[in-house]
Parts: C-alpha cells; structure tokens; sequence
C-alpha cells in the first residue's frame, strides 16, 4: 500500500509514451468521488515542461506508471518545481481492462489508482545510482552476448564434425585458427562464416572485459562499495549490483524491508483453513536475489567460514540445498544492511582470504585500467588496505545531560565498549559480529 499518500488539491494522472503523453485532471478524495475535470491527449513530450507550467500548479500532484522514461519524465517536472511520483507498474497492469483500453483511460486509472492507495510509489534513484544501474543493465548485456556468441561458435563447428576439448578459449587469437584449420578441410565460405563468428564473439568479450574493469575501478575507489567486500562472498559484482539498486540505504529503516526488497522472505498464503508457504521466487529484486544466491553458493563450497559452518548445520537438519543457501543469502542481505548503515566495527588487520580478493578485483582492473587509473598494482593495493581499514566509524548520539563545561563541535569517538554497547542496542547477534569482521 502507498503509505506515502497525503491528501491533495488535484491529481494529474499521466500516461507518458516516448513521444507523447495524455494526462487526466482528477479531482477528489477517492476514487469512486472523483471527478474528471480536463483530459489533455496526445500532446508531444517535448512540450512537458511548458504544459505543466501553464495547466498544473505547485498544489498538484503528477502521478505516472513506472515504464522506460519515467524517471527522465518525473526530472523534468521537478525541474519545474512540480511534484511528481512514479507507480509501480505491476499492479496497475492489473487494473487494466481488457476490452477497451486507450492513453486517455489509462490517465484517468493512474490518477485513481493513487487515490485509493493500493499502487505502491517506486523510489527515484539520484543520479549516481541510475548511473550505476546503466552500468550494471550494460555488463550483463555483454555477458549475454558473449555466451550467445560462445554457443553459436561451438554449434557451427559441431554441426561440421568438430568437437572441441573442454575448456578450450576461443577468444584466442592466432592459436585456435591454426587448430581449426587443421581439424578440417574448410571452403572459402565456410571459413569466412568461422572468422564472423569468432570476430563477434571477441568484439562481445571485449566489451564485457571493459565493463568489468570499470564496475571494478567503481568498487575499488568507493569507500561505501568497498566496505561490502569484507563480507565473505561478496566481491566486485555483488558490491556494486549492491550498490546500484539498493541507492540510499536510509530508506529501508531496518534489515526486514531491505531483505524483502530483495526477495529473500519466503511466500505464504494464510486464509480460512487452507495453509501454504513457498519459495523466495516471484517477487523482489531478481538481479540482487541471484546474485546473493550464487554468494551463498560459493560460501557453503568453501567450507570455511562461519556462514558457511552455519549453512552446513543448517543443510544437515533440514535435507535441502535450497533452503539452507535461501537462508544463508538472507543472512547476508542482513549484514549488507548493517555495513551499508555503517553499524560496523572497524578492520584491524587483512586476513589471506581479503589478500586474495583483494588481489582478483585488481586483476579484474586490468593494466590499461590501472593505467587511466595512474597507479601501479602495488601501490593501488596499499590504497585498498588502507581504505578497507578506515571505513566508517560509530559516533553515538551525545547524552541528554549537558557537562558543566561544555564544548563546541566536540566529537565522540567509537570504543570497543561502545562498539559493544551498540552492538546489544541494535540486536548484533555472535554470528553477525563476526560476518562483519571478516
């Protein structure tokens, strides 16, 4: 439900297509009082800023379904100083009748929708996150080509008798055209159609390298991103797909809210006699879910840590895979929330498994990365450490009783007793203590 809804002069529904928009003037309480006063249709969206200056006021309310320039519309208007909100589009589609729909009934259902509080409001991300997101939508549009390219490959040369060995890297150049050559007596045209393919996939593998450098050169430079690593299972990817959806962190006021966000709390259906619960699929942020999956994977795999050791106890009790690594990933979502709040006690020294880490994100850089970057591998490696073990400090609210000399500006620093005080008052369980030591 909306719980952001406050009463307004006027809501402006607004169905915003990429050249054009149609926006309908509602006026009232609820929905079943409300009253169309003016329906605009089809006016271009070059002209948006200076139609709401002239139609709407600052008393209005602009509201729109979440679809691909939503938010460049919801800046546009803003820019205008007028108030709008983006709806989430799942719901309203449900709304939708199915034997008469137009741009003008779906303004009037937008703007109704809000009036009755059951479309759920999407968060504007700043300019940083959307950034980040771009990049994020980019890479794993890289990766898809470049598996598509890898299997089109492989299924040509099958499809003429060659099979290659496991594990062969056909991004090589210069050694796999010579094995190719040899393994059969190719026409003219077939090797042209052998050399496409192999171009397409370097040129794919190219890009998704370059994205990888660049998503590492962001984590590695951003103190916030960087804090995320400590976290067993998380490296380069998941700190920054972190970053990019989750944006400001304030917004989700305890770990629930960012763990169903997420997707990580399970499904269950609880009316009359009947009973269900289901899996964590089918809701929240897949690309975020996944990725703390496979987090969760590679932890249980390793056997060492104390999530892991956790996750094993918990595989040996219930007899399923998939419940104990849902569990573990929704641990980790919790300890996300806490580094990202900053409720974390500070690094003291780099164990072996961050040295490792540390040492595959560098190498995810790249040379020509460290060179845009201006550093050499050792020295960006310091800077690393000795950001990881700065991070953020604890500074409590100062007591209610004011000190016979006070001092302006005055700030309190975080001791291991107060670490401790503050770990029992946010409810900083053993185990969580020490996912944020790692």
């Amino acid at each position: 439900m909306n719980e952001t809804l406050k009463p307004v002069e006027r809501v402006i529904g607004l169905d915003s297509h990429p050249d054009s928009f149609t926006a309908a003037m509602v006026r009232g309480p609820t929905p079943a009082s409300a009253v169309v006063e003016k329906i605009f249709n089809k006016i271009p969206l070059s002209q948006l800023q200076s139609w709401a200056k002239k139609n709407t006021t600052t008393a209005d309310l602009i509201v729109l379904e979440a679809s691909g320039n939503s938010f460049q519309v919801v800046r546009l208007l803003k820019a205008c100083e007028r108030s709008a909100k983006v709806l989430e589009s799942c719901q309203l589609g449900k709304l939708k009748e199915a034997h008469a729909n137009n741009d003008k009934i779906s303004a009037v259902r937008i703007g109704k929708a809000y009036l009755a509080g059951t479309a759920k409001e999407v968060w504007l991300p700043d300019t940083k996150t959307q950034e980040r997101r771009d990049w994020f939508h980019a890479h794993r549009k890289a990766v898809k080509r470049t598996t598509q390219m890898n299997a089109r490959v492989r299924s040509y040369l099958s499809d003429n008798g060659i099979r290659l060995p496991k594990g062969t890297q056909l991004t090589q150049v210069g050694e796999l055209e010579e094995r190719l050559r040899k393994a059969a007596s190719w026409s003219a045209r077939q090797w042209q159609v052998i050399e496409m393919l192999l171009l397409e996939l370097r040129q794919a593998d190219q890009q998704r390298q370059r994205w990888r450098s660049l998503i590492a050169q962001e984590v590695l430079t951003d103190p916030e991103l960087l804090a995320m690593v400590r976290l067993c299972g998380v490296r380069e990817m998941v700190a920054f797909a972190l970053g990019a959806f989750i944006g400001d962190i304030k917004r989700f006021t305890e770990p629930k809210k960012l763990v169903k966000y997420i997707g990580l709390n399970p499904a269950f259906d609880d009316s009359g006699q009947s009973q269900w619960s289901g899996g964590i699929g089918g809701h929240g942020n897949k690309y975020l879910r996944c990725l703390l999956i496979e987090a969760a994977h590679a932890i249980l795999r390793s056997g060492k840590a104390p999530l892991a050791q956790w996750g094993k106890k918990l595989l040996g009790r219930k007899g399923q895979i998939n419940l104990a690594v849902a569990a573990m990933a929704r641990k980790l979502a919790v300890a996300v929330w806490y580094l990202m709040m900053g409720r974390w006690t500070p690094l003291e020294e780099i164990d072996d498994r961050l040295v490792i880490k540390v040492g595959k994100m560098i190498g995810s850089v790249g040379e020509q990365g460290l060179k845009s970057l201006n550093k050499t591998r050792q020295s960006f490696r310091q800077e690393v450490y000795d950001a990881l073990k700065i991070g953020k400090t604890y500074e409590p609210k100062a007591p209610t009783q004011t000190s016979q000399n006070p001092k302006p500006n005055q700030q309190l620093s975080a001791t291991p007793s107060t670490l401790e005080h503050i770990a029992g008052r946010y409810g900083l369980t053993k185990a969580m203590r020490r996912f944020l030591s790692l």
